[in-house]
């Protein structure tokens, strides 16, 4: 009589959801919770904290990601497709020397001829008990002597089992558990390699075409970088529209600067005639107004000639070692304007290398600015080689302290009283002696010009 044949598996423990109790029931929640989905939110801080990252590394990130899971989930499913094949070898092999055994059995051989043994003392006592109640089955169980498949099946007087080794499948399937370890290992340090060259690539390509950007903003409108980045990925057209918005804006700056000099030149001739008449009209009231609008047109034409020529960048210096003390009050006195002059110090015998005529330019240009459009007092401070003009009217303007100092384009709303070259120039005559000018407003109120010269070299003489 042939008996069922029954697998004894171990049932794994009952996994309970996140937030539930062990009995299946949801927990208790306070009235005064709030809402799902209405928590903190904690994704914020990580996509700021990805926002940070540099794209070199966030690729990098993304790769080496990828590549664990991908690399772990492919070893997971090896690992367990291995373990399965084994254990399903080792318990057809312990169903079938059982069912030999049985057979051998009935016949009124010997069970150890089979390799069987009739109530073995080592057979687990679950297994144990299934076959005492009818039915064969088999059972993975550690023992005395190492791991091993079990079968058992009942007989007339008692239990009749089958002992298969499971050692030599296990030690198989931690060899195999190390190759899949040192090929997970090995396989997500080459991706990640491979995705940090390629992203280091995309980044310098990037990063290059981002320095040819702020250069040009900077007013290098001749830059090009189509020849610094190679392919024809998107990278290279993003490169390409650099080039062309460049070659672009150098263009139209090309077209105003000639603009400006060609109509400053060609103004220059017809005022050469009326500075040459209005002196020669009679003394009184209108002859004092026609020579102070001819004088303005004059300065205005002057401005925008050497707009143009700084704007050209043909302007040369003339550098010398300068005494700056000396320099400075040279400047006031030129002006012919109130200014309280405060020198520290520290740089009362200081010398600086700069062009003087261009000094007195600058220099200039701030104290009328301060004088026209602030308010008063105007005061002129000297602090080791840094030069600072400040007044106490409304500030400079916003839009000035964004984008600089712009042509025609003035802090009052009447245009009798500038034309807005004045700081422009004082900028321009800066970068040409190789100082740095840049605009502020004073904490306490009032207009903050602060003026930065290049120190003296060892060998200038002081003229």
């Amino acid at each position: 009589m042939r008996l069922r044949r029954t697998a004894v598996r171990t049932v794994p423990a009952t996994t309970v959801p996140d937030g539930a109790t062990p009995d299946g029931t949801a927990p208790a929640v306070p009235d005064d919770a709030p809402p799902d989905g209405a928590g903190p939110r904690t994704r914020a801080p990580r996509r700021v904290a990805l926002r940070r990252l540099s794209l070199r590394r966030q690729i990098a990130t993304a790769v080496a990601a990828v590549s664990v899971l991908v690399a772990v989930a492919v070893g997971l499913l090896v690992h367990r497709a291995m373990i399965d094949q084994h254990v399903d070898q080792a318990r057809g092999a312990a169903v079938a020397a059982l069912d030999s055994a049985l057979d051998a059995y009935g016949r009124g051989d010997g069970p150890e001829r089979r390799g069987a043994v009739l109530n073995d003392p080592a057979l687990p006592p679950r297994l144990h008990a299934l076959a005492a109640d009818g039915r064969h089955g088999t059972l993975l169980a550690a023992g005395p002597e190492g791991e091993a498949m079990w079968a058992a099946g009942a007989v007339q007087n008692g239990v009749l089992s089958v002992r298969v080794d499971f050692t030599q499948d296990r030690r198989a399937i931690a060899d195999l558990d190390r190759i899949i370890l040192f090929t997970v290992i090995a396989s997500v340090f080459i991706t990640v390699l491979v995705g940090v060259l390629v992203a280091d690539r995309i980044s310098r390509r990037l990063r290059t075409a981002a320095t040819a950007a702020r250069e040009i903003a900077a007013g290098r409108t001749d830059t090009r970088i189509g020849e610094l980045v190679d392919g024809g990925d998107e990278v290279a057209d993003l490169a390409a529209a650099v080039d062309l918005m460049s070659r672009a804006l150098h263009r139209r700056l090309e077209d105003e600067q000639q603009f400006t000099a060609d109509v400053a030149h060609e103004l220059r001739t017809p005022l050469t005639g009326l500075v040459t008449a209005a002196e020669l009209l009679p003394e009184g009231r209108p002859t004092q107004l026609v020579r102070n609008r001819v004088q303005a047109l004059r300065s205005l034409v002057e401005d925008l000639l050497e707009v143009s020529r700084l704007d050209a960048n043909v302007e040369t210096a003339d550098l010398s070692a300068v005494p700056l003390d000396r320099a400075v009050r040279r400047t006031v006195t030129l002006t012919g304007l109130e200014v309280q002059v405060e020198v520290a110090s520290d740089a009362a015998g200081a010398t600086v290398r700069t062009d003087l005529r261009r000094l007195d330019r600058i220099l200039g240009n701030l104290l009328v600015n301060a004088d026209r459009h602030g308010g008063g007092p105007v005061r002129l401070g000297v602090d080791g080689l840094r030069i600072t003009v400040r007044d106490h009217g409304p500030g400079f303007p916003d839009d000035l302290l964004r984008h600089g100092p712009q042509r025609f384009r003035t802090s009052v709303r009447e245009r009798g009283r500038g034309h807005g070259l004045g700081l422009t120039i004082a900028r321009g005559h800066a970068r040409v002696i190789g100082a740095g000018l840049t605009f502020a407003n004073h904490p306490d109120g009032g207009a903050l010009a602060t003026l930065t010269l290049p120190p003296a070299r060892p060998d200038d003489q002081a003229s």
